[in-house]
């Protein structure tokens, strides 16, 4: 086996435990499981995590920065901030469309997290990373765009993190039927929400 960095290993221990939930359920994957699937050995997991917990942290964590690192190479300056925040939410719906096992896998680590005692602070963690997700893109559309928000950043972001749950499990529900004029409407409605200097 190759000697890595624990931080790489780490990554390639997570990466291997979103593909085998994904496939398994949170519930059916093990470290053994994870491990098979990562291709090393029970101890190497027991070096880079210490609790399914600390797993599952970095799962979501992960999950999040996938998305995150969509919208963000999206939402580049256009003609318009209304432009601009379409492509980003264009983007993380062509994300979810194309990740659907993924996006449905962030739904049941919510539910396992609040269903099994000891987890509930991974779901309260989950969307403590969304809020600062949606913060993180506002502050880069406001660099990139030039822009100020009507409303606090922290109002607007935990706004963005509901509004993208009902967007996700649309999605993942009846498909994409319609995309587009859902997501008019959302890029309407957020650049309403902010003063464009441009």
């Amino acid at each position: 086996m190759t000697r890595m960095p624990s931080a790489d290993r780490r990554r390639q221990l997570t990466e291997a435990a979103i593909r085998a939930m994904t496939r398994d359920g949170v519930a059916g994957t093990t470290t053994r499981s994870v491990t098979a699937e990562a291709g090393v050995s029970l101890s190497v997991f027991h070096y880079c995590f210490d609790s399914k917990q600390a797993l599952l942290e970095s799962v979501i964590a992960t999950i999040t920065e996938h998305s995150v690192a969509v919208v963000k190479e999206a939402i580049r300056p256009r003609a318009t901030l209304r432009e601009t925040v379409r492509a980003g939410f264009q983007a993380y719906w062509d994300h979810v469309g194309a990740n659907p096992g993924e996006h449905m896998l962030t739904y049941e680590l919510t539910q396992y997290a609040l269903r099994h005692p000891g987890f509930e602070q991974l779901a309260r963690r989950q969307y403590e990373l969304y809020l600062a997700a949606y913060t993180e893109l506002l502050e880069h559309l406001r660099r990139e765009a030039g822009f100020e928000l009507r409303i606090p950043a922290e109002v607007l972001a935990r706004y963005l993190a509901a509004m993208t749950d009902g967007l996700t499990l649309n999605l993942l529900v009846l498909g994409g039927e319609g995309a587009a004029e859902i997501l008019d409407m959302i890029a309407d409605h957020v650049a309403g929400l902010a003063l464009d200097q441009g």
